[in-house]
């Protein structure tokens, strides 16, 4: 991907480091994608820039926010927004949670719909039923035949093997179904075992999902990743999507509604999400977002 050319004519990159010469306020903490106010994640905004900063350095202030994520507001206009996204140890690049948490938090200044600038990407968000959206696009699903690699996992989760669907938005994850929220709740991941049935299948995630949920949730899942640095992910917009696109390509997503509620279930840190899907000839097209609350 090219260099990103701001509306001044200079490159995404070099208005990035300008950037980092100036003071960003930190303007509030919210709360995103929680589950009747517990859970989701916390995101720090920092509103900027006011003025000539001599150190600029915007990890140093993710470092000392209090939250797991930080978003710089770079730069908004009524249809665009700019942003830079950090833990408290580095520069995350793209994160859909701070970018809710940011369009949330710039909701007077937007019109309903935006473009998102971040890490190198550009999403298109939307804002349905007073929340905010983000493109996720069309998953690629595909049925692929299993290992006997991945024994050990299927038979505890009461899969069969040799029928486990793949879903990619760019990374492949592999989707399976439990049969009820009690077994889903239960499911003690282990990293070795969730790993080696990612390389069996040319796979990077698992997402084990069932149907319903609590607060009449659509459906409930939790999303294991060790090949790509964590063993669970507490709220993922980009692994629901897959697992509505498998749901799509299965014939299995409701012809009433193109609204979803979704409780992702990782213990002691719940979620909830909404999507939105459209059927195309390719596929499903699917966007997910949810509620960001501020913290007082």
């Amino acid at each position: 991907m090219g260099q990103r050319v701001t509306r001044s004519g200079v490159s995404g990159d070099e208005a990035s480091q300008n950037q980092d010469m100036t003071v960003f306020r930190l303007a509030a903490r919210y709360r995103v994608l929680a589950a009747q106010g517990e859970g989701g994640k916390a995101v720090a905004v920092f509103a900027g820039p006011e003025g000539p900063d001599v150190g600029g350095d915007l990890q140093a202030r993710a470092a000392q926010a209090g939250a797991p994520l930080s978003v710089f507001i770079q730069s908004v206009s009524p249809s665009e927004v700019s942003l830079r996204v950090f833990t408290p140890q580095k520069e995350k690049g793209s994160s859909d949670s701070a970018a809710i948490a940011a369009l949330t938090h710039l909701r007077p200044h937007l019109l309903d719909v935006a473009e998102v600038h971040m890490g190198g990407e550009t999403l298109p968000a939307q804002l349905c039923g007073g929340e905010w959206l983000l493109r996720q696009g069309v998953p690629e699903v595909a049925e692929v035949k299993v290992a006997g690699t991945s024994a050990d996992l299927s038979a505890p989760l009461g899969l069969t093997p040799e029928r486990i669907w793949t879903a990619s938005l760019g990374r492949p994850n592999l989707v399976v179904e439990v049969g009820s929220l009690a077994a889903l709740d239960a499911f003690m991941p282990d990293a070795q075992a969730v790993s080696a049935l990612g390389r069996a299948t040319g796979t990077t995630g698992l997402i084990v999902f069932t149907p319903g949920g609590p607060g009449h949730a659509d459906l409930s899942f939790r999303a294991f990743g060790p090949l790509k640095g964590f063993l669970e992910d507490a709220a993922s917009s980009n692994m629901l999507a897959c697992t509505v696109g498998a749901l799509g390509r299965l014939g299995r997503l409701p012809d009433d509604t193109h609204l979803l509620k979704a409780a992702q279930r990782k213990p002691g840190q719940p979620a909830r999400l909404t999507v939105q899907f459209a059927g195309m000839a390719e596929g499903s097209e699917v966007w997910v977002g949810g509620a960001a609350v501020p913290l007082s």
